[in-house]
């Protein structure tokens, strides 16, 4: 009867929940799915990571490349992300060329980077040779809130990175690479996203699954660093929200950096070498 109930009038099933302060897979309006992170996942990869929230997974990989500086930061490298979003991962999507989601999150992923304030670290000799790093991000499960998910897994990948010393040869003018010692990025800021579906114009619930999504009359996507700066939102459009409204969701991002971070320090901590 329930489960005939929520095929007809999805929407009206929902709301019987979000009057009792809950929702139909028996989360609080504020509580999140189960976040697990796997870090070095893929072998051949410079860093990989693996994020599940909920049933929405994305895995990131990583892979360096030589290149000169940008003309206008010189001591620079470039870090370019490309979110995924096969057919592999929900029937919503096609093959082809990236579709207008996919394009989206892919911005967005490279406005985060742009708070991660590591570019720098990225430089070799100014002006002459730099890194590439090629972020390639890819969902294999779509169940709704991508953009947390996918932000986890780039950090996650970032912080596995793992760089060969380069020098550039006096002699020859050449990039000579010492594969034996590879260090890590410095990564001082660490953006986490976290994101809220809008029902009814005035209910706000944190990570929402694809289905509601699908029902919400607005999502809003909230970014704050360690310091519990607000580094960006992100809202395409749908539901006005008002300041107090806004600074619940700002409050909440900040508690999610926290406990994103305190993950992420865990499961670096579990893969450190003895």
């Amino acid at each position: 009867m329930a489960a005939g109930f929520k095929t007809v009038e999805p929407l009206d099933y929902h709301r019987r929940f979000l009057k009792e302060n809950c929702r139909p897979d028996g989360r609080e309006l504020g509580e999140f799915r189960t976040t697990t992170l796997n870090i070095g996942s893929i072998t051949t990869a410079d860093g990989s990571a693996l994020v599940k929230l909920g049933n929405t997974t994305i895995i990131c990989g990583i892979k360096g490349e030589l290149a000169a500086p940008p003309v206008d930061a010189a001591n620079k490298g470039y870090i370019v992300p490309n979110v995924d979003l096969p057919p592999l991962c929900s029937s919503r999507f096609r093959p082809g060329p990236p579709g207008e989601q996919a394009q989206a999150a892919s911005q967005f992923i490279a406005d985060v980077i742009e708070k991660c304030d590591t570019k720098e670290d990225l430089c070799i000799v100014k002006g002459k040779l730099s890194w590439v790093l090629y972020c390639d991000i890819m969902c294999l499960d779509y169940d709704g809130n991508i953009l947390d998910a996918c932000t986890i897994a780039l950090l996650g990948a970032l912080k596995n990175v793992r760089l060969p010393e380069v020098h550039i040869n006096e002699e020859t003018d050449l990039a000579e690479v010492n594969m034996k010692q590879k260090n890590p990025l410095n990564i001082t800021k660490h953006p986490v996203a976290c994101s809220f579906a809008i029902f009814d114009d005035t209910i706000i619930i944190v990570d929402p699954t694809v289905e509601e999504e699908n029902l919400s009359t607005g999502v809003i996507t909230v970014v704050t660093d360690e310091d519990e700066k607000l580094c960006a939102v992100h809202k395409p459009g749908g539901t006005a929200l008002s300041s107090e409204k806004l600074q619940d969701c700002i409050s909440r991002a900040i508690t999610r950096n926290k406990e994103v971070n305190k993950l992420l320090n865990e499961v670096l901590i579990s893969v450190k070498p003895k």
